[in-house]
């Protein structure tokens, strides 16, 4: 089901955490950009969303932490080309104990389009164990600060409904 169309006006007040222009490499038979390539943008993405939080390549390796995915919904809404240039601003959604819900949208800032949006449930992980763990308190402050300001958006979230921390 395609998600409601969310004004780029929107997303506006959601930070930018990656910009990119598409290079020629990502080219597919189609023309546009390939559709493993939206992963790796999301993937690019994702570290600079965490350190909004706290959690920095230092954070992982002082505390031998890390992150594991758990699901991924991923909608493909309007075609990204070669050349252009495209932002992804992320938007936290929820969290539990271990875990975070959270949605990327890639603008294509060239065509004044929203091409894709990136919908993940993350976990927090302690790397000696290998195992999710709860995320540390200064942590999980952090992420409480900016999922208050997120839910206070005057827009809901175009979820897939079968996701959540």
């Amino acid at each position: 089901m395609r998600p409601p169309i969310i004004p780029l006006s929107d997303l506006e007040i959601l930070p930018i955490v990656y910009t990119v222009t598409i290079p020629e490499r990502y080219r597919d038979m189609m023309g546009h950009m390939n559709i493993r390539w939206y992963m790796e943008l999301f993937d690019e993405a994702g570290m600079p969303l965490f350190d909004l939080i706290g959690l920095t390549a230092e954070h992982y390796t002082a505390n031998m932490a890390g992150g594991f995915d758990l699901e991924h919904h991923v909608h493909y809404l309007n075609e990204v080309h070669i050349g252009d240039t495209v932002e992804v601003r992320g938007r936290l959604l929820a969290r539990s104990a271990k875990r975070l819900h959270y949605m990327l949208f890639m603008i294509n800032t060239t065509r004044g389009k929203l091409a894709s949006t990136f919908e993940c449930v993350n976990s927090y992980a302690d790397l000696r164990e290998r195992r999710t763990a709860p995320y540390p308190p200064e942590i999980a402050a952090r992420i409480d600060v900016l999922l208050s300001a997120h839910q206070k958006l005057p827009w809901v979230a175009p979820v897939c409904g079968s996701m959540g921390a």
